[in-house]
């Protein structure tokens, strides 16, 4: 299998389905990266957890009904061309 334009968007695909089906209270929390684990004070930056938690939760709310399409599309796209 050749690396083409098709299974960059692949695999971008899956990691993004990855990220979205990740379960704050039964995953996150446990490991220590649930919401309540990175809040910072006033001014601060925050850390490397605190914007990979934002960023989770982030791919969460925005591909919660897009992702499902997307996949579909490439599901398709994948029994056309094979």
């Amino acid at each position: 299998m050749a690396f083409t334009l098709y299974s960059l968007l692949q695999a971008s695909l899956l990691i993004v389905n990855a990220v979205a089906v990740l379960h704050e209270e039964r995953f996150l929390r446990h490991v220590g990266w649930g919401s309540d684990q990175g809040i910072g004070g006033f001014g601060e930056e925050p850390g490397i957890k605190a914007q990979l938690t934002n960023l989770i939760r982030s791919i969460r709310t925005v591909m919660r009904g897009k992702g499902t399409i997307f996949t579909i599309i490439i599901m398709i796209m994948m029994i056309i061309i094979t």
